[in-house]
C-alpha cells in the first residue's frame, strides 16, 4: 500500500500521481485534501499519511508540499517513519534513501519537479528490497521495529550487499 497526502502545494500533482500509481497496479490510499484550500495547513495531512505508514509494516508513502521540507519534519515526527526529502537532482537520492536509510515516506518538493520526475522518484522509492539483495541475506537487512534497535552493522551489510563494496575495505 502506499498511503499519498499533500498541502494545497501538491494537491494537483498528488491527484496526478495518485492515478498515475493506480494505473500502474499500485494499491494507493488518498489521504487527502480532497479539494482546493489555500489556506489547509500540511500537518492536518501529512501527520495521518505518515502515522498510517508507521501502523502498515511495508507499506510506503509519499508526501508532497511546495519544497517537501516541511512535510518531511512533519512525517519524521511519527515513530517508525524515515522520510526523504527529494526536489529534483540526481534520482539516485530516493533508492539510496530507500536502499541505505530505510526510508519509506518519499517528500516531494510539488514546486521543483515536473511530473516525469515525480513519477521517477515514486517508482524508485517502491522497489523492493528484495529484488535488489539476495535472498540468504534479506532478514539481516530488513529494517528494525519501531523503537528497537536493529542488528550491528545491518547498514554496512545492506551497503556492501548492494554495492558490492565493503566501503570499511574501501576507505582503507
Amino acid at each position: 500500500m502506499i498511503y499519498i497526502a499533500s498541502d494545497h502545494a501538491g494537491f494537483e500533482l498528488k491527484n496526478a500521481l495518485c492515478r498515475h500509481l493506480a494505473a500502474s497496479g499500485r494499491d494507493v490510499e488518498d489521504l487527502g485534501p480532497y479539494a482546493y484550500d489555500p489556506e489547509d495547513d500540511y500537518p492536518d495531512f501529512i501527520l495521518p499519511a505518515a502515522e498510517a505508514v508507521a501502523a502498515n509494516p511495508g507499506s510506503l508513502g509519499v508526501v508532497l508540499g511546495g519544497s517537501g521540507q516541511g512535510e518531511a519534519l512533519a512525517a519524521n515526527k511519527v515513530e517508525g517513519v524515515r522520510a526523504a526529502l527529494y526536489y529534483g537532482g540526481p534520482r539516485d537520492i530516493v533508492f539510496l534513501s530507500r536502499t541505505h536509510n530505510q526510508a519509506n515516506i518519499l517528500s516531494l518538493g510539488a514546486r521543483f519537479l515536473d511530473e516525469e520526475e515525480r513519477r521517477a522518484a515514486a517508482a524508485l522509492l517502491g522497489r523492493r528490497l528484495p529484488a535488489l539483495v539476495p535472498a540468504d541475506q534479506r532478514a539481516a537487512l530488513a529494517p528494525a521495529a519501531p523503537g528497537a534497535a536493529g542488528p550491528p552493522g545491518r547498514g554496512r551489510a545492506l551497503r556492501t550487499a548492494l554495492l558490492g563494496v565493503d566501503e570499511a575495505a574501501a576507505l582503507q
